[in-house]
């Protein structure tokens, strides 16, 4: 096992570990821990413990099979615990993305977005598990509404027996207080159809919010790649390549949500300290 070195520390090196950037760039937006409260002084910094969250992320094993040479699974569970219940995921979650906007020149506040859902087979347990008769899938389904660059605005993950509309509204309803700047969002066609237009029209009654369908052509044959609607799908690419989110493993949905904030930090703070992400364990492996 190789060692890597951090201020002055060595520790186990792991490709899901962050480099000395990528730390550079989340260290700023975490908490500042009052140490004048008295207590024991803490054994692992922050930067072990992230690299112990994300070892479970991206390796899909189960918490207590943490690699004991990282740290313990219970000091890792219990911080990732704290930083849930905190809101220091969310909080970083969305500073990073606002960060990531302006760096491409957007304004921090979007205008548009994209949702969609998608089923997800679960492990076994856990709460609100439900059988998708269209995919025919027993999990899960998450509601993504993402900005047009593909990041996360909102997730809601439900059983995957709660049809696509009203999933849309539980997850348009938030979108309209988190982000009231935005006016149109495009969805697919089960969000939709000729007969019930009620969430459309619900929408627009009562957030100003135009929801527009983009339909795939009945003449299409095999994938076609639709407008607007690719950048949600790349971003669930995105989500499953990491293995704890290829099937929904959480026991309780706040757990599935929060995985899938922490995914999305780990790629937008690679991208602003302008590293590239690595989806194998080899090195010589061309990052993508």
């Amino acid at each position: 096992m190789c060692r890597c070195k951090s201020g002055g520390d060595a520790r186990p090196c792991y490709p899901s570990n962050l480099s000395d950037p990528v730390w550079e760039v989340i260290e700023p937006l975490m908490p500042v821990r009052d140490h004048t409260k008295g207590g024991a002084p803490r054994r692992y910094d922050d930067r072990r413990v992230w690299d112990a969250i994300l070892f479970v992320l991206r390796s899909g094993c189960q918490w207590r099979m943490i690699p004991r040479d990282l740290i313990p699974w219970d000091a890792a569970y219990r911080w990732y615990r704290t930083w849930r219940a905190e809101g220091t995921i969310d909080r970083i979650h969305d500073a990073l993305r606002d960060r990531v906007r302006q760096e491409a020149g957007r304004d921090p506040a979007p205008s548009a977005a994209v949702l969609d859902s998608q089923s997800i087979l679960t492990g076994e347990g856990g709460t609100d598990r439900g059988y998708d008769a269209g995919k025919r899938t027993k999990g899960r389904k998450r509601h993504l509404v993402v900005d047009t660059l593909g990041l996360v605005l909102v997730v809601a993950v439900t059983s995957a027996s709660v049809q696509d509309r009203p999933g849309g509204r539980r997850v348009l309803e938030t979108l309209a207080a988190r982000f009231p700047t935005v006016g149109l969002v495009w969805a697919d066609a089960g969000y939709a159809n000729q007969v019930d237009r009620g969430l459309l029209t619900w929408a627009y009654d009562t957030f100003k919010l135009v929801v527009e369908i983009v339909r795939r052509s009945d003449d299409a044959r095999g994938f076609q790649v639709l407008p607007r609607r690719w950048v949600v799908e790349r971003t669930f690419g995105w989500l499953v390549r990491n293995r704890r989110l290829a099937r929904d493993y959480e026991r309780l949905t706040t757990g599935s949500e929060a995985m899938v904030k922490l995914a999305m930090i780990r790629l937008m703070a690679t991208r602003l300290a302008g590293e590239s992400q690595r989806w194998s364990n080899r090195s010589t492996e061309q990052a993508v």
